[in-house]
């Protein structure tokens, strides 16, 4: 198994040499551990905190309940879920809960292609990833919202890429409302 030639450090691989991995790495890691594969990269998952389990659970809980009360076609998925982000193996992340409405996009392997809505909670050694470089990536590959949901800083950044307008930042106790999911909207406060 090709993903044993890498040792773990934080939220980044360190390559013992100069490979690349590919999907096939990503599906053949030890039994749990978690990791997301990103240009070529394997990048570890840290355990999450109790804060950080709080407010994915709550937002999972409300998100799912919503689109059922609604009847709306999409599904909501908590993590840990892989996301085949481009359909190419190429690029395999585990956001903390997600919104798909093309219910063909998901199997037993998980989603092939971009979510319509991902949701990621902020851990100190996820800040950067979260910030940049998956902005970056579900921008370029068709996520149509991105909420980043910060609890250290007490804010959620909210990107509609589709509306190619400045993010929305907005503190816990002001509801953060979908555009995937109309009229839905939550106060990060009350599920902290």
């Amino acid at each position: 198994m090709r993903a044993a030639n890498f040792a773990w450090a934080g939220t980044s691989a360190l390559k013992v040499d100069d490979m690349t991995y590919t999907a096939e790495d990503y599906w053949n890691l030890p039994d749990g551990q978690r990791a997301e594969l990103i240009g070529g990269e394997l990048y570890d998952m840290a355990s999450p905190t109790w804060t950080h389990q709080r407010l994915v659970g709550g937002l999972y809980r409300v998100v799912s309940d919503y689109i059922d009360t609604k009847k709306l076609s999409c599904a909501a998925i908590v993590s840990p879920f892989a996301v085949n982000l481009n359909a190419d193996d190429s690029t395999f992340v585990e956001p903390d809960v997600l919104v798909v409405c093309d219910k063909g996009k998901l199997s037993d392997r998980g989603c092939e292609g971009a979510p319509d809505l991902v949701v990621e909670v902020v851990s100190p050694s996820s800040r950067h990833m979260d910030y940049a470089v998956k902005n970056a990536l579900y921008s370029e590959a068709g996520v149509r919202e991105y909420w980043i949901v910060d609890p250290e800083r007490g804010r959620t950044t909210a990107y509609r890429y589709e509306e190619d307008a400045a993010p929305q930042i907005l503190p816990f106790d002001v509801p953060v409302e979908s555009g995937i999911c109309p009229g839905f909207q939550v106060v990060m406060a009350d599920l902290t």
